[in-house]
Formats: C-alpha cells, sequence, structure tokens
C-alpha cells in the first residue's frame, strides 16, 4: 500500500492544527505515569511528541543531532469505517549539525499510520515512519534498572545509527507529570524527560561513517529525551515557544521554558531543575523570566531569533549561546513549521563580570517566522 499523496496529509494536518476542528478541548486530569507503558502512543489525545537531542563526538569533532517522531489524531476522519482512512499522523524530523563547519543538515518525513509504512505501539516507545524508527528497551536485568533507547535515521544527506542508555528515572515534569501550558487549565500536556542519556553509536555524513569516540570534554555523548502528549496546548494568545533542556556537566538537568504572546511578551513560563542528587525543583510559571541578549536573522525566512539568551530561574541565572547561529529547520513539507533547534553551551555566574561553562544542550524556538498552531 503506498503513502497518502503529502498534499493530501497536508490538508488534514493544517501546518500542526493537526484536524482540530470540532475538538473539544479539556482539562487533561492528574495521573499517575505508568512505566512502560506510558513511553508508548496515546492515540486518543490529539498530540504527541518523542523528541531526542544530544551531542556526540566523532571523527575528533563535536557534533549536534535532533531526531523528533510527532504523532497527530485527525478528528476528522475518526468516524470514518473504511480502512484507508487518515486516523493518526506520523510526522519525523532529523537534523545534524556540524559545529566546527557551521553547517545544519536535516530531513522530515510524513505518512498516515498503518499499512506497514508508519506506526507507534501503545504498549512501549516503539515508532516507526518509513526506514526511520525509535525504540525502547530494557537491558540487562530486564527489571528496567538499566534502559536503552535505539534510533535509526537514514537520509539522501545523512545518517544516525545511535543508542541511548540510562539507569535514571523519568524526570516527571510539572506536577507528577502534568505540565501546565498556559493560564487555562485545558493548556497542559503529560510530559516526562530522560536526561544524562549517554550516547554511543555512528553517525554518517556525505558516505563517511563515523563512530562515535570517548568522551574528551564535559558534556561529550549526552542526550536528552522528551516525551509529550495533549489534547490542547496553545493558548489563543500564543504564538510560540522557547525552551531549553540542559544536560548539565555535575549530573543534573535544567529544563525552562516560556510561551510567548505575538508581542514577544510571556503568557506563561515553567520549568525544573534536577540535581545530581536526584532532587527535583519544580519553577513556579511567574519564576522564570527569558531575556534576549543577542539575535540571528535568517537568510532563508527572514524571522529573527534571538541566539543568546540570560535565563532567569529560582535555581539561578544561566546563560545560553548557541554553538552555531544557522539551526533553524524547515519543516514546511510535514509539520508545516519553521523553527529553530539547536546545539547550546550553557553558562553560570561565577563572579562579577565572570561565567563557567555549566552544561550543553539544546534550546528550541518556535513561532518567530510565523505562529505556531498546536
Amino acid at each position: 500500500m503506498m503513502p497518502l499523496p503529502r498534499r493530501h496529509l497536508l490538508g488534514l494536518a493544517a501546518g500542526l492544527g493537526l484536524g482540530a476542528a470540532g475538538l473539544p478541548a479539556r482539562a487533561l486530569p492528574p495521573r499517575t505515569l505508568v512505566f512502560p507503558r506510558d513511553h508508548g502512543s496515546h492515540p486518543g489525545l490529539r498530540t504527541e511528541w518523542w523528541y531526542i537531542t544530544g551531542q556526540a563526538r566523532a571523527a575528533g569533532r563535536a557534533w549536534g543531532f535532533q531526531i523528533t517522531f510527532f504523532r497527530s489524531r485527525v478528528q476528522a476522519t475518526q468516524e470514518l469505517r473504511s480502512a484507508f482512512a487518515a486516523r493518526q499522523l506520523l510526522f519525523a524530523h532529523a537534523a545534524l549539525c556540524d559545529v566546527q563547519g557551521a553547517r545544519l543538515h536535516h530531513d522530515q518525513r510524513i505518512a498516515r499510520a498503518g499499512f506497514g509504512i508508519a506506526q507507534a505501539s501503545e504498549t512501549d516507545a516503539d515508532v516507526r515512519l518509513q526506514d526511520w524508527s525509535l525504540q525502547r528497551t530494557d537491558e540487562g536485568t530486564g527489571n528496567g534498572e538499566a534502559e536503552r533507547y535505539t534510533t535509526r535515521i537514514r537520509s539522501t544527506a545523512f545518517a544516525l545509527d545511535l543508542r541511548f542508555e540510562t539507569r535514571e528515572h523519568p524526570l516527571l515534569q510539572g506536577r507528577a507529570g502534568l505540565s501546565r501550558k498556559g493560564p487555562e487549565p485545558e493548556q497542559a500536556s503529560y510530559y516526562y524527560s530522560r536526561p544524562q542519556l549517554q550516547v554511543s553509536g555512528t553517525l554518517e555524513l556525505a558516505g563517511q561513517r563515523m563512530e562515535i569516540e570517548a568522551a574528551r570534554e564535559p558534556g561529550d555523548n549526552r542526550a536528552w529525551l522528551d516525551h509529550e502528549w495533549s489534547q490542547a496546548l496553545m493558548h489563543p494568545e500564543a504564538v510560540g515557544w522557547d525552551w531549553i533542556g540542559m544536560n548539565l556537566f555535575d549530573g543534573g538537568a535544567l529544563t525552562a521554558f516560556r510561551v510567548r504572546r505575538s508581542d514577544g511578551s510571556a503568557l506563561w513560563a515553567g520549568g525544573s531543575l534536577r540535581g545530581a542528587n536526584g532532587k527535583v525543583q519544580v519553577f513556579a510559571h511567574d519564576a522564570v523570566r527569558f531575556t534576549p541578549l543577542r539575535h540571528w536573522s535568517s537568510p532563508a525566512s527572514g524571522a529573527r531569533y534571538p541566539v543568546q539568551w540570560q535565563v532567569d530561574t529560582p535555581a539561578g541565572r544561566f546563560t545560553v549561546n548557541a554553538l552555531v547561529d544557522d539551526q533553524e529547520l524547515d519543516s514546511s513539507a510535514s509539520t508545516g513549521a519553521i523553527y529553530w533547534e539547536g546545539l547550546c553551551s550553557l553558562q553560570k555566574p561565577t563572579g562579577p563580570g565572570q561565567e563557567a561553562r555549566a552544561g550543553q544542550g539544546y534550546l528550541e524556538m518556535t513561532g518567530y517566522a510565523r505562529p505556531l498552531q498546536l
């Protein structure tokens, strides 16, 4: 069975509106996340994504990478009896950033679920879209003490064959995994993170296969996974968000985000700090502030992105610096969004006028080229 024409899928998705017409907004109830079930798909809710970002050292240099799988429930087709109805759409984005060469390579996929083309398991993290995949398994003891995620991505320009391992429990964001994204109760998602993933495997670019090498600097070969699912995420006044997920060099993890209005002001904010000792500090919605320090303008989209931020949180003040300014991704051929997603360093003040590197991770900025619909 051939996939539906991309133009038809995009018509159904409506640029991340994703078939929202007629879908009633409702507040998500607090619930206990249960694993491995909640690593899997939740097709009853409108939007979901599995998202991995990180840094790896290969061929003597640093690389950034991003892999995201999206699932969307198409409300308009739910009552159709045809087996060919596109009830769920799957999208995927992947990117490889050559930090030394200051160049970003990226690709994307889109297909309806089913017919052996695309699927997202409901029992565990197992998402496949054509020849792209992400899977989670228990390793060693088989009781969850050690876990491994595996992803395989192959495009015409690059390929990623990566493994991510952890022995830490999921970091539940917000209130026990229920994360507010706006002033109304329905603007929320179930959300957890897997920071400090250890990375191994291979990268490939222009036919050159590169084994990931041993870490040489703090932050080498570390990744971050987010899994989030929701019924209605964005407030009507919201146009996009700014988000950071940073692996700290001391073993901790910093999350911070804000949802923006069209004038650049914050509609909502939040985040957390998990210390190296495992203790979690959740940030109140009015306790996180993003202040832009330096901008870069995209020659492709014309969007103007802050590529250096001051981020103030209850855990302290941090500076986020893009390692490459041009890390804009144009996903018009799949989700319809144009956004900035890139590897950054994290600094923390050590004294008057002095800073030191404290971590490394990814910054995501949406809604700068055009308002995001979600």
